[in-house]
């Protein structure tokens, strides 16, 4: 006995002959019908031709009905349950409090999915419901959970939920629609709207996405919402910052807007709200007077009745940059190593020259005191270079330069030009057959910024320079272009005609020297620097680099290592970022709230070999109170770089402050800013966004709605399961039975009868 259970039927046909010659005798059927129907065309009662046409049609329905052999196939079905997706948003804009005083977005959330139970568990025979929190990463949660525990420190991205969770489907079962429940503040892919691709991606989700809209927009609240500004800035040039301020229940107000340099006000401006919900762009124009890496921050004041407080600032790091190098020229004598020397700093766009002569020597004797200051091309200004001006050069240079005594005496000003360097200046001396020698002993505390000392009367034999191994790394040397290296480079310059005789101070880096002129046993220095205090110093004892100009062409192209080497020099002079021995770089410059600090450190020796097995410490620095926060420290890897990591520290401005040593050896000291923002993207807008929701709604097949609800909608758009064939099959056929074959011959009999009467057979 069969006792499987049938749920569904179907009609079938059970004939055994093949679709082909079923389809041949249908037709062979139909022709029947429409011949017999073409025989009685003439007849001209239309009573009896309708009564032959509709027996014979009548006829031909029972004859196919015999032909296909119907039947009734029982069945055993079950419907599949497709997988129905509550997502709830769980960032940290559901904090927010849905109205003035209310309760968070996340309570509300969680009071509607108590009232949407019923309706949910009705959907149970269809439905597998599921209920996840997003922030971004998928998580379940439940009503319970909501009511107990805030929404997290998440970022809203509503489009990577809904791909995670279509993504997501358990062996057969299908996602058969979403319900997404949010305040709509996306700030990823969807952050300007369902346009373009964000749209397609909505529409390839291919499953209904019905909206529920969590919040009001009657909170009152400020918000600096954008920060304009270039990556750096060239200092002593003004540089705009462009910010836009959100202001929301402020209509008819005005709120100061202030610009900060690491708690110094750089700038403010007072703006208006003009309606309750309004935007207005507020630009600071400003001028940085030193170069570095600094942290600036935008705040307007917080009242108290605003939804957020931390919202009202922003901070952002600027690096102020040199646009051009300003270099004091002061020569003795004209010369052509003087005249190419200018010729080449005047036509650097980088380079802003202030150049002077003085024409006299120790040995110049003017004669008549009253013509004294007639002996300089023009009136120079002594005391307001040397002694007001001074600290607004970035390099000085003295070329063909001897001392002289009165009113042209730079003598008397050579205190200012030690502490000039001491404190971060730059020096130059390029020697001549005064350098170095007559002019040293009158000048004693000028002279000790120099790397190298005097030693002898110059030598004028010609000569070729010789690199050391400390210039063949160093960067004012480095000449290694294309297929060349460093070194083919300077040996393929001509020889010079002469140099002073110098021997290097202890501490000094020789970079090129005399290969066959010795002192104390060592060949005597050519180009020498060195650190002195807080600046640097260099020393170039010949007047005749301007020969390595002159080179033989190769290639189709001249050298250019005279121009390359006074450029390198420069750069190392005034220190530039890419050149220094310690470089610290915040990694990233702005970070966000809650996130770990990185730095990187890059350390290498004075002859700029990479440091391996340096010992770094970092501070991180509050900028507000000038006291270390945290301090981190490490050991370089083979590269001279070390990466280390802050615990997120409280939001605000913060200097990065390395020092490293290797052994004994000080290896320098740099440091680099960062901002930490009180607020991420998600905290800094507390609107809700409908427009967005409705788009996701509209899009996907959706519908919006908006809550408070009382329970779930039952127009909620969902895929209808599919149904399946899980058991047997039962055919039961119709065509056999006695009282269709009467009907089939009373037809046709009747048709005959009929036909016979009318006198058509």
């Amino acid at each position: 006995m069969d006792t499987t259970p049938f749920n569904a039927w179907k009609l079938v046909s059970l004939s055994p002959l093949p679709v082909w010659a079923l389809v041949l005798m249908g037709v062979g059927l139909v022709l029947g019908v429409g011949l017999a129907a073409w025989g009685v065309r003439r007849e001209p009662s239309r009573l009896r031709r309708w009564a032959l046409w509709t027996l014979r049609a009548g006829a031909g329905l029972a004859a196919l009905f015999f032909l296909l052999e119907p039947g009734i196939r029982n069945l055993q079905v079950a419907r599949m349950k497709n997988r129905l997706a509550v997502l709830v948003d769980r960032s940290a804009s559901m904090n927010f409090p849905v109205e003035p005083g209310g309760v968070t977005r996340s309570a509300q959330v969680a009071a509607f999915l108590e009232k949407a139970a019923p309706g949910l568990a009705g959907l149970n025979d269809r439905y597998t419901v599921e209920v996840y929190g997003f922030d971004p990463e998928l998580s379940p949660t439940s009503a319970e959970v909501l009511a107990k525990e805030p929404a997290r420190a998440g970022t809203s991205d509503l489009l990577s939920a809904l791909r995670s969770v279509g993504a997501g489907a358990q062996g057969a079962k299908k996602l058969g629609g979403v319900l997404l429940v949010s305040d709509g503040a996306d700030n990823v892919e969807l952050a300007g709207g369902a346009v373009g691709r964000a749209r397609a991606a909505l529409a390839d989700l291919n499953v209904p996405v019905s909206t529920f809209l969590v919040g009001r927009e009657a909170l009152k609240d400020l918000a600096v919402e954008r920060v304009k500004v270039d990556d750096f800035a060239f200092v002593r040039n003004s540089i705009t910052v462009e910010v836009e301020v959100h202001g929301r229940g402020f209509s008819g107000q005005d709120v100061p807007v202030v610009l900060k340099q690491e708690g110094k006000v750089v700038a403010s401006k007072t703006v208006r709200f003009e309606s309750s919900d309004d935007v207005k762009p507020v630009g600071f124009t400003f001028t940085p007077d030193q170069t570095g890496r600094f942290v600036y921050t935008v705040s307007m004041p917080v009242f108290p009745d605003e939804a957020v407080g931390d919202n009202n600032t922003r901070s952002f790091v600027l690096k102020v940059i040199r646009d051009r190098v300003r270099v004091l020229l002061v020569v003795g004598r004209p010369s052509w190593d003087e005249r190419f020397l200018r010729g080449l700093l005047r036509q650097d766009a980088n380079v802003d020259l202030v150049s002077f002569y003085i024409l006299r020597t120790m040995s110049d004797d003017p004669g008549v005191v009253s013509q004294e200051r007639e002996l300089s091309l023009i009136p120079f200004p002594m005391e307001e270079i040397f002694d007001t001006k001074l600290d607004t050069f970035d390099v000085v240079i003295f070329q063909n330069f001897g001392y002289t005594d009165t009113s042209l005496s730079i003598a008397q000003y050579e205190r200012n030009l030690e502490r000039y360097v001491h404190n971060g200046g730059a020096l130059v001396m390029i020697g001549g057959d005064s350098v170095l020698g007559e002019g040293r002993a009158s000048m004693p505390t000028l002279y000790e910024t120099l790397p190298v000392e005097g030693a002898g009367p110059a030598n004028v034999e010609p000569f070729k320079v010789r690199l050391t191994p400390e210039g063949m790394r160093h960067p004012v040397t480095a000449m290694a272009s294309g297929g060349a290296s460093t070194e083919t480079v300077w040996a393929d310059l001509p020889a010079i005609p002469g140099a002073n005789q110098t021997r290097a101070k202890p501490g000094a880096t020789v970079l090129m020297d005399h290969p066959f002129m010795t002192v104390d046993g060592k060949n005597a220095p050519l180009v020498a620097v060195w650190d002195y205090g807080r600046g640097r110093s260099m020393v170039v004892a010949t007047d005749a680099s301007w020969y390595w100009a002159f080179t033989a062409h190769k290639g189709g192209s001249p050298s250019r290592a005279y121009d390359r080497f006074w450029g390198n020099a420069l750069r190392w002079l005034v220190r530039d970022p890419d050149l220094t021995t310690l470089n610290v770089t915040a990694d990233p410059p702005s970070v966000e709230p809650g996130k770990a600090v990185g730095v990187v450190v890059s350390s290498r020796t004075s002859d700029y070999q990479p440091a391996q097995d340096a010992q770094v410490r970092v501070e991180l620095v509050a900028v507000e109170t000038q006291k270390p926060v945290a301090v981190q420290t490490g050991q370089t890897g083979p590269d001279g770089v070390v990466r280390l990591e802050f615990a997120p520290p409280a939001p605000g401005p913060y200097k990065l402050v390395a020092t490293a040593k290797k052994g004994e050896t000080d290896l320098g000291k740099g440091e680099d800013a960062v901002a930490v923002r009180a607020v991420g993207p998600e905290l800094s807008d507390a609107s809700v966004r409908p427009e967005l929701m409705e788009q996701i709604a509209k899009y996907t097949g959706g519908k919006a709605f908006r809550l408070p609800m009382d329970g779930l909608p039952d127009d909620v758009p969902l895929l209808d399961p599919p149904v399946v064939e899980v058991g047997r099959a039962k055919d039961r056929p119709l065509w056999d039975r006695w009282y269709y074959l009467v009907a089939l011959v009373g037809l046709l009999g009747t048709e005959w009868f009929l036909r016979r009467r009318f006198g058509y057979v």
